[in-house]
């Protein structure tokens, strides 16, 4: 199949940089511009984050001599792109605005951020939980008065080690949780080297994440509806969930601790096989990023572990473990994610695939 152009808007920071480093090679994808902030633009990419590559293995030869572009430069950028994943270091209202300023030029935005990801008409999807609300990007584009453009985002990487493995449970009614996550420091787009005061140190605080991980989820198992507005996604009211998240001293990977009780309790042996035979739309459709499985689950109580298993499946795989009754809620267990491979770049770009297979993604001219 002929590759489809991509653009990565805010290349230079540590999701930008992950994008890159995932994109070599993708049998669909070829990365053919780069975009960050005015004061990169111009620069090749190797000048742009020289002492900033965050990763062991070198800047991929295809990008090194790329130069920059100004992520508001959106005619240069068009000209080059059929679309582009978005990862800036911005303002909310900034960054929203610069996506609908892309989606408008007819360019679709994947995007990492946030800004959108409240908006009812903005799909945020997790291929494997919920690719039937990309429906809702007709609506959309109505709203943004554009035909080929739009905007599609990915949850916060938080609750992508535990909202896949609640998912196969709705059906018993799940209607309050408890979850406390664990969170490496790339989550905040740095290494041990730039955040010396992480080493052997946990911080009870990361703004804004509490409020993301109780609220993202009900918008995954919202249900795409008909309204005045148009087709949209009306957000799930239950169940109830509580969030503490905490900044820990690990490179990669977001633990997650779980509590839950159930309208329709399931037994544990119901639970487990729902794990082990979950199948899902991103593999029946063989994107090239699919993990298979989605979600392994170990027996050993000591597993998952961070550094052992954030790499499941390239990163794009959940991790189980240690599920047992509780004595307050029904039922127990710890979940791990890839942050920046399932929970940031990873996830966008296996978004990007469930939209092109789907057709909202075309060869621009």
């Amino acid at each position: 199949m002929e590759q489809y152009r991509v653009g990565i808007v805010g290349a230079t920071g540590m999701v930008g940089q992950r994008f890159i480093s995932l994109l070599q090679g993708h049998p669909w994808f070829k990365i053919t511009a780069l975009a960050a902030s005015a004061r990169s633009a111009g620069k090749t990419y190797a000048e742009a984050v020289e002492g900033r590559w965050a990763f062991d293995w070198p800047i991929p030869e295809g990008v090194r001599d790329m130069v920059i572009v100004d992520a508001n430069d959106i005619d240069a950028m068009g000209k080059q792109v059929d679309f582009v994943f978005c990862a800036v270091d911005m303002k909310k209202d900034e960054i929203r605005a610069l996506e609908e300023n892309y989606a408008k030029h007819e360019i679709p935005v994947v995007s990492n951020n946030s800004a959108c990801r409240g908006v009812k008409d903005v799909p945020m999807v997790v291929p494997e939980l919920n690719a039937a609300h990309i429906e809702v990007i007709e609506t959309q584009r109505k709203r943004l008065g554009c035909k080929k453009g739009f905007i599609a985002v990915k949850p916060n990487c938080s609750i992508q080690s535990y909202v896949p493995a609640l998912t196969p449970l709705m059906d018993f009614e799940p209607e309050k949780i408890s979850v406390c996550t664990y969170q490496a420091i790339s989550g905040a787009g740095k290494t041990f080297k730039t955040w010396p005061d992480m080493v052997d140190n946990v911080i009870p605080y990361i703004g804004g994440e509490d409020e993301k991980s109780e609220q993202e989820p009900l918008k995954i198992w919202g249900k795409v509806e008909d309204t005045e507005e148009g087709r949209v996604i009306v957000n799930a009211k239950a169940p109830v969930i509580s969030a503490q998240c905490l900044r820990v001293a690990a490179s990669d990977g977001h633990m997650a601790a779980v509590s839950v009780s159930f309208k329709n309790k399931p037994t544990k042996e119901e639970i487990l096989a729902r794990w082990n035979n979950f199948e899902t739309e991103a593999q029946r459709l063989n994107l090239p990023s699919a993990p298979k499985p989605f979600l392994q689950y170990f027996e050993d109580p000591t597993r998952p572990q961070t550094r052992l298993d954030r790499d499941f499946q390239n990163g794009f795989g959940v991790s189980i473990g240690r599920l047992r009754e509780d004595t307050i809620f029904d039922y127990k267990f710890v979940c791990l994610s890839h942050n920046t491979v399932r929970g940031a770049a990873g996830g966008g770009i296996l978004t990007a695939e469930l939209l092109c297979a789907k057709g909202y993604i075309e060869h621009r001219a």
